[in-house]
């Protein structure tokens, strides 16, 4: 009795249409940037003597267990923090005639306020139990505020958004000067540097 062969299965055919199934994907594929809040975390070693920064030019910003905001130890609305870190922000409350005063600030220039934009800082508390969507709604809204004083002095200075002109130049879409919308935009943030300090979480019940 005669034996039969299996018959042999012809490959490659199939690896062609895996080979163009696969390019179909890259070509088809959009890869996401990275998203997230962006943070300059601090040095490892530490540092002996830290600046010591004024009472006034403090703003501290916590949430508790229950996602409650507090601002400078007064209950507040997450609606109004925005206006609240602004206020802040721009108050300008350093005299005239010293070195801290600032002359483009248009806030109420309280003295029991920050002196100026540069010596002003944000600190964000929050309980170990505080929730993700609160602890980034808050974020949100504090970066607002700068963005919001940046827009305002761009405006000011060179007739546009500084929001815009910074994605702009971040996504390759800027068709001018990028040299000098670099200069302008670092101009921008030296007047509002943005400086957010986030203290260790704390435990619950303290």
């Amino acid at each position: 009795m005669a034996i039969r062969s299996a018959p042999e299965v012809n490959a490659g055919s199939m690896a062609d249409i895996a080979f163009l199934l696969l390019i179909f994907f890259l070509v088809t594929t959009t890869i996401e940037k990275d998203s997230g809040i962006a943070r300059q975390l601090p040095p490892l070693e530490e540092v002996e003597n830290p600046p010591k920064i004024r009472e006034r030019n403090l703003l501290i910003v916590s949430v508790n267990r229950n996602d409650e905001l507090m601002v400078n130890d007064q209950l507040m609305e997450l609606k109004d923090l925005r206006q609240a870190a602004i206020d802040f922000l721009d108050n300008g409350g350093a005299p005239a005639n010293t070195a801290d005063y600032c002359d483009y600030c248009q806030g109420r220039r309280d003295r029991e306020s920050s002196d100026n934009p540069d010596k002003a800082v944000i600190s964000v508390q929050n309980d170990r139990l505080t929730s993700y969507k609160m602890y980034i709604a808050v974020q949100n809204e504090l970066v607002a505020a700068y963005y919001h004083l940046r827009n305002r002095e761009s405006q000011r200075l060179y007739g546009w958004n500084y929001t815009d002109m910074y994605n702009a130049l971040e996504e390759g879409q800027y068709q001018g000067n990028e040299t000098l919308l670099k200069e302008r935009l670092e101009t921008i943030q030296k007047m509002y540097p943005m400086k957010l300090s986030e203290a260790e979480p704390r435990r619950s019940g303290q």
